[in-house]
């Protein structure tokens, strides 16, 4: 079953929205996998403190129910590589746009992303 015991809420964004990136998240993680169950509205709502007509998987093709049956994750692997793909380049676009407005141009980007690459692949 799909855990939320790390979902941290953020002030000031829509937990419905939050949600949502955190399903997609973990998706794209592999974390979850296609057919995984999730928590019920009810139990997720209660977990959460929020209330259950926030829950708004259904909405964005992400879950695959059944009026009083469970639900499940919706994301076969094509789906999977897409969310995947779209999370990254919504990171990456974040990324660019802090660089940017920090005066760096596209060289000294790419040379502190590479730098901070290389210190990753040591620390593992």
């Amino acid at each position: 079953m799909v855990s939320f015991d790390d979902f941290i809420m953020e002030p000031g964004v829509p937990i419905y929205a939050q949600i949502i990136r955190y399903v997609k998240g973990a998706v794209a993680a592999g974390a979850v996998a296609d057919g995984e169950e999730l928590p019920s509205r009810r139990v997720l709502s209660a977990l959460l403190g929020v209330n259950p007509n926030t829950i708004l998987l259904e909405e964005e093709g992400l879950i695959r129910s059944h009026p009083g049956a469970k639900s499940y994750v919706s994301a076969p692997p094509e789906r999977a590589a897409a969310i995947r793909g779209e999370l990254l380049a919504a990171e990456a676009r974040r990324a660019a746009e802090a660089l940017r407005r920090m005066g760096l141009d596209r060289g000294a980007a790419l040379e502190l992303i590479g730098r901070l690459w290389d210190e990753g692949e040591e620390e593992t």
